[in-house]
């Protein structure tokens, strides 16, 4: 699902002030990289960011793609996520917020929870080292795959 207009320009604006701080170059094939990421919340892999952005950038190369999203990743500007057992998927959204993971399809859906922003980080984690962030994943089936599945023949709903 695309996300909004406003959404996007805020997260375009975010990647050119952070790459401004850090003396990273805007170039056109980073900027198209990003923007692939940043304008939907279908949290891609990198395969599918580098198969869209050849689309509109004649001549990139898999390993700048691939390069880029590490590089991105690095400066803050995307998180890394992903179903377990499945390629590495990014993320722009760098709000605080949780994700719902279909186990059937893969897809993954951000919500926020104030009740889950605010569960207490237990001493034992703490006990391992500093806490930067916490992340809650919700892993069940999408309504889309729930529908598909009692649309079968055979299925006791």
């Amino acid at each position: 699902m695309a996300v909004s207009k406003a959404e996007l320009d805020r997260r375009i604006a975010r990647f050119a002030e952070a790459c401004k701080r850090s003396g990273m170059k805007v170039t056109h094939q980073r900027t198209e990289t990003f923007r692939e990421v940043a304008s939907s919340d279908e949290h891609p892999d990198a395969e599918t960011v580098y198969q869209r952005v050849r689309g509109r950038v004649t001549g990139i190369s898999r390993d700048t793609v691939y390069r880029t999203l590490a590089t991105l990743e690095s400066e803050g500007l995307l998180a890394r996520t992903g179903a377990l057992g499945g390629p590495a998927r990014y993320d722009a959204n760098m709000d605080r917020h949780h994700h719902f993971v279909c186990t059937v399809c893969g897809t993954i859906r951000d919500f926020t929870s104030r009740e889950l922003d605010d569960l207490p980080v237990p001493k034992t984690v703490k006990a391992m080292g500093s806490v930067e962030s916490a992340q809650v994943q919700v892993r069940g089936i999408c309504l889309s795959c729930a529908r598909s599945k009692a649309g079968r023949p055979g299925h006791r709903g």
